[in-house]
């Protein structure tokens, strides 16, 4: 009887708060932990359908599907056995103010950085890539962006909050280098002529092997620090379909996982998941698959080199 309220089994759906049932802590600069998962609810910045502000709370319900495995298949070792990963819970903002919340993402940021740990972001609209990596480059200076989306998110027509704009500001910021970044699943317009980033379309990606991607990939961002940054719209809509601005052609999820195991060793600082819209998913579809390539993501972060190796 004395565990009636306190069990703390995998059992599905049963208290499904936080991502992967990893505790919620409210204050995470002071706590103890290696990783903060950190809600980003903001679709202001959307060119596209609305809803991704529901996106982080769709992505936490969906990741007890997740919860019961030890190792994540096919990884051979439990992320969370030597790693601590918290749920900070979602950044609050003033509804509607642009600018207050790109100051409070950064800031937030910037805290969590500074107290030694990093950040996995759940947004949210793809503009919150933007202010977090301006914290970042303060802890990490310029990067290396991996970058999975259908669009190229280099477009100069937008304003300064818009999700189709954050890397045409971003290497003009000096926070990511954009010949040492790289861009995979792209199949929408943009200028070819002075795009400074390398990219694997979605055509050249499904085409290609997952160690020819992987391949590509390290051989470009050499040995800087890495930010990754997961569009859920480089999947295929049918992978995915609840997200904001879908587009025919993408990748499909098995490609997709390959390609992110094969970065592990990767000297990854931080990531993102994004653009999860629930109102337009199905089946829960789009936050399974945010909620396992976040995962994923984590197992990459954990397979980084360490400063003893």
């Amino acid at each position: 009887m004395n565990d009636l309220f306190t069990k703390t089994d995998y059992s599905l759906y049963s208290n499904a708060m936080t991502f992967l049932r990893r505790p919620l802590v409210k204050n995470p600069v002071s706590a103890d932990a290696d990783v903060v998962v950190l809600g980003v609810p903001l679709d202001m910045a959307t060119s596209g359908r609305p809803g991704a502000r529901m996106g982080p709370d769709a992505i936490r319900k969906a990741s007890v599907n997740l919860a019961w495995e030890g190792n994540k298949f096919p990884w051979n070792f439990n992320v969370f056995k030597d790693n601590k990963v918290i749920d900070a819970g979602d950044l609050v903002f003033d509804c509607g103010d642009a600018e207050d919340f790109t100051y409070r993402l950064e800031a937030a940021t910037n805290e969590i950085l500074k107290s030694g740990k990093t950040m996995l972001a759940l947004g949210g609209d793809h503009f919150i890539t933007l202010p977090i990596l301006r914290a970042y480059a303060k802890h990490h200076g310029e990067m290396a962006l991996i970058h999975f989306d259908a669009h190229t998110d280099t477009y100069s027509n937008g304003s300064s909050y818009d999700h189709g704009t954050m890397f045409y500001h971003a290497p003009k910021e000096g926070l990511i280098s954009a010949k040492h970044s790289v861009q995979i699943g792209i199949r929408t317009e943009y200028s070819y002529d002075d795009h400074d980033f390398n990219v694997i379309n979605a055509m050249q990606a499904n085409d290609m092997s997952v160690d020819a991607i992987v391949a590509q990939i390290k051989e470009t961002i050499g040995d800087k620090p890495v930010y990754i940054t997961f569009d859920i719209d480089c999947l295929d809509p049918a992978f995915a379909p609840g997200t904001g601005t879908p587009v025919c052609g993408g990748l499909n999820s098995d490609k997709v996982l390959k390609i992110i195991r094969g970065l592990a060793g990767v000297n990854v600082v931080g990531m993102d998941v994004v653009e999860v819209s629930p109102p337009y998913d199905q089946s829960d579809l789009t936050a399974l698959a945010g909620a396992t390539i976040a995962l994923e993501l984590l197992y990459v972060w954990a397979s980084r080199p360490k400063l003893s190796d």
